[in-house]
Formats: C-alpha cells, structure tokens, sequence
C-alpha cells in the first residue's frame, strides 16, 4: 500500500510561484504512474499534470507553459514547480499514484483512475 504525504501549499500572490511536493513510500511499481489533481470550491476534481515510469509528462491545458511536474525516485518525492500562478488555479491539490506503466502515453495519465490518494493542500492565490 502506497502512503502519500503532501506539503508545501499555502497563499500566494498572483503571478507568484510556490512548489507543492509529495513524498510517497512503498513498493516501486506503486507510484510507476504520478499526478497532480487539483478541486475548487464547488467544482469537479481536475487533472493537472501526470508523470509515467518512462519520465513522460501530459499537462492540463489550463496549466502548460506554468506548472512542471517533475519525480525523484531517489528521494521518492514528486514535485509540482507552479508558476505565474493566478486567482483561478486556488484549489485543494491531490497528490495520487498508480502501477500503470507508461500511463502518460496519449495523456492517460490525466484520465485514469489512481488507486491512491493522499489528503489533498490548500493552495490559495490572491489578486
């Protein structure tokens, strides 16, 4: 069973950045497939960038060119570098992990169902 602890959220600025990092333990092939999902208040989960075993990135739309999603599995820690970030991108952010190899082939990454999830951070941008 794969255990994801989040930190690194708070309040930022527009136009400011901030690192949201998830540390997860347990089997290798438990966290072979990564994402980053974010849900505001009164709307539905989104996806916003995943991360596969073979190091292949899928980003949302609403977050590319701004976010990169970046894995260190010598730290077992993922990352979301946010930049630039804006009013619309406050949320709770879901850190989540699946054994799904090379998950980010045609950005399914952004579309599976993750067997695992952790409690989710704050991240609240002010205009």
């Amino acid at each position: 069973q794969v255990q994801l602890v989040e930190s690194g959220g708070g309040s930022v600025q527009a136009g400011g950045s901030l690192t949201l990092s998830c540390a997860f333990s347990g089997e290798p092939y438990d966290t072979f497939c990564m994402g980053w999902f974010r849900q505001a208040p009164g709307k539905g989960r989104e996806a916003v960038a995943g991360i596969d075993s073979d190091g292949m990135t899928s980003y949302a739309s609403s977050v590319k060119g701004r976010f990169t999603i970046t894995k260190d599995n010598a730290e077992n820690t993922l990352n979301l570098q946010m930049s630039s970030l804006k009013p619309e991108d406050t949320a709770m952010y879901y850190c989540a992990a699946d054994n799904e190899l090379q998950c980010c082939s045609g950005d399914y990454c952004l579309e599976l169902e993750y067997r695992s999830w952790d409690a989710g951070i704050q991240v609240t941008v002010s205009s």
